[in-house]
């Protein structure tokens, strides 16, 4: 029953992970920004859905409309203030890169120092588990999971595919000159993909502090698997970063079956090497030269 057991917690991490992942996926292939600072927004959202329902004592729906607020104005922040300015000098990409991580490192300790470094949950009536076979608990939370990141993803894939901005920002990286001509200006598209994009962390962020807790250095792995997630499901594939998002929920939770609990972590890097060596593309990607 073990093996039961850790599907089941592997499905609701990979929810979580699929959709950070997807929110990385759009900002990167829209804007071609690499929003390290991403896991910084998964950071903020958990701790001020924690804050909100735990010291607050709010409605969790309300919780969850301050963190996207906070997160929307982050990311808008992020792309205004920070990436736009870089990216008018050469060099912008490494630039970006060192500045968004030096954001996630600025949010990492303000958030440790005002809520302190402990890990932190909170206790809702769907986080607590019952016996549904001999020695398999789970709770409601989990196919929770599992329907919001459905929910979302199908949402996301009709805007982005039946509304004029979403095909603006489907066009957005491959060729601005184009969006302007359908009435379009990238630059307002490209703060439309941060805030979707850093909007997707929030119900992961507070499925995340409700199951597993959170802590001020968490942001950084949700950062790392993002990345894993997009580039193992391919770079440019929204349902690429969903479903490598996925994979490596999985791969992270049923590592515990044979190998040390510390190892599960490694093992997303292990997936994540392969698939560079052998695969660069990623499963939904297409290899470099395909017609």
């Amino acid at each position: 029953m073990l093996l039961v057991q850790l599907l089941i917690n592997g499905l609701q991490l990979g929810a979580i992970y699929a959709l950070t992942a997807v929110g990385f996926a759009l900002i990167f292939g829209s804007t071609k920004v690499f929003h390290v600072a991403h896991g910084a927004s998964f950071t903020i959202a958990g701790y001020l859905v924690w804050w909100a329902m735990s010291a607050l004592q709010w409605h969790w729906l309300a919780a969850m409309g301050l963190a996207t607020v906070a997160v929307v104005l982050f990311g808008l922040f992020m792309e205004r203030c920070v990436y736009r300015p870089i990216q008018r000098h050469e060099g912008a990409f490494f630039t970006v890169f060192i500045a968004a991580f030096g954001m996630q490192i600025i949010v990492q300790n303000l958030v440790g120092t005002v809520f302190g470094r402990n890990f932190e949950t909170v206790t809702v009536p769907l986080s607590q588990a019952s016996e549904l076979l001999p020695n398999v608990f789970v709770a409601p939370l989990a196919g929770v999971a599992v329907v919001v990141a459905l929910g979302f993803f199908v949402a996301l894939t009709v805007f982005l595919s039946r509304t004029q901005v979403g095909t603006g920002l489907r066009a957005l990286a491959d060729n601005p000159d184009l969006v302007r001509i359908f009435g379009l200006e990238p630059t307002r598209l490209a703060q439309v993909a941060f805030a979707l994009g850093s909007a997707l962390v929030v119900p992961a962020a507070a499925l995340t502090a409700m199951s597993q807790g959170i802590n001020p250095g968490i942001g950084a792995h949700i950062m790392l698997i993002s990345l894993a997630a997009t580039i193992v499901g391919g770079i440019g594939s929204l349902k690429g970063a969903a479903l490598g998002g996925l994979l490596l929920g999985l791969a992270e939770s049923l590592a515990v079956w044979k190998l040390d609990p510390q190892w599960s972590e490694a093992v997303t890097f292990v997936i994540l090497f392969v698939f560079i060596i052998f695969r660069p593309a990623g499963f939904m990607g297409r290899p470099h030269g395909a017609k």
